[in-house]
């Protein structure tokens, strides 16, 4: 690690921080990194100051998808200083991706490291004023979700996006993750359905690969609200890939609308929460 230790943060750094909003997922591979990012533009071009805390140790893969990937982590009075995206200031970044000495290294670190690295994110990152806080979590339920549940006691927590893909096997395991949220008392704002759908980058026609509106069975069953359905987008995947900015390059994408009517509806949900 480049930086390894700072110092204690004061108890304030949270302090400025409207709200907080966990990204979960029952299994790897659902595209919640790719959720995470684009829910961040989204409300980032709504006029949001936004935060991005990414504690996906093993797998830090937003850096690359923000184009922010080889950037050094620097230290101010009050911790770390998150990584900006933009010269506004309106999107910050903290990744454990910042601070290896090789982008190929791997954490292979066991749960009390990871604990005490969390705890650290969580604490020591001097954010300042944001709207919206989105961390981006490892997927199904283990020790980094309880570190971060433990470390945000005194700093309230609105509540649980979770991701999901069409599939049976993929909503089965995001049951499990609801069950997760409900034992340890956190509010789920609502399910997305990644994937869902196949948009041709020729005709714009959405076809079904997989199966569709298993997400939004489940929001059903569960009695949580269903945010909507992202699908798949050979534009996005791209934008995601060299780093860009999907939601300021495709306005007038279908993908562009679905992202956008699910921070809204985000936004709605925390205002009244």
């Amino acid at each position: 690690l480049r930086a390894r230790y700072g110092p204690r943060a004061l108890n304030g750094n949270l302090s400025q921080v409207q709200h907080v909003v966990l990204v979960l997922s029952g299994k790897g591979g659902v595209g919640k990194s790719t959720i995470t990012t684009e829910l961040a533009l989204a409300l980032r071009h709504a006029g949001k100051k936004v935060g991005i805390l990414d504690v996906d140790l093993c797998g830090p893969s937003i850096p690359r998808m923000l184009n922010v990937g080889q950037t050094d982590v620097h230290q101010c009075d009050s911790g770390w200083v998150p990584v900006y995206t933009d010269a506004q200031k309106s999107l910050a970044l903290m990744s454990i991706g910042f601070l290896l000495e090789d982008p190929d290294e791997a954490v292979v670190w066991r749960g009390p490291k990871k604990t005490a690295m969390i705890s650290q994110f969580v604490s020591d990152v001097a954010w300042g004023e944001l709207d919206v806080l989105l961390v981006d979590t490892p997927p199904g339920t283990s020790d980094e979700h309880l570190a971060v549940l433990e470390n945000l006691k005194k700093h309230r927590v609105d509540g649980a996006i979770l991701v999901t893909t069409p599939q049976a096997v993929s909503t089965g395991d995001v049951r499990r993750e609801i069950t997760f949220c409900k034992k340890t008392g956190v509010r789920i704002l609502g399910i997305i359905e990644n994937m869902s759908g196949f948009v041709c980058p020729h005709c714009s026609e959405c076809s079904n690969v997989f199966s569709k509106g298993g997400g939004e069975e489940l929001a059903k069953l569960t009695g949580s609200v269903f945010l909507g359905s992202v699908p798949l987008d050979p534009l996005l995947s791209t934008s995601i890939e060299e780093g860009k900015d999907f939601i300021q390059s495709f306005p007038d994408s279908a993908t562009f609308s679905a992202i956008s009517s699910i921070s809204q509806t985000l936004l709605s949900s925390l205002q009244t929460a």
